[in-house]
């Protein structure tokens, strides 16, 4: 599963790891991504989103139709 967010687009973020001695190696700041099912009224179904942690939080706080409807406005198939 790609790390990224279909609601807000999260993707992975880049840059160094640190040792002690100040070395520089590459990493990745990956975003915290969950599978989520939702039950969707209007289309009497489930649907499952891939979803970050924050985009969970702004579901529960738009609704999951208006969540859907932005998913799909950025292309997505739901």
């Amino acid at each position: 599963m790609s790390a990224h967010c279909q609601l807000t687009g999260a993707r992975p973020g880049f840059g160094n790891r640190i040792s002690h001695s100040h070395r520089r190696t590459p990493r990745r700041f990956d975003p915290n991504i969950q599978r989520k099912r939702y039950w969707l009224p209007s289309e009497g179904r489930y649907v499952r989103l891939t979803l970050s942690a924050r985009a969970i939080r702004t579901v529960d706080t738009i609704g999951v139709e208006a969540a859907v409807a932005r998913v799909r406005a950025r292309g997505a198939k739901v």
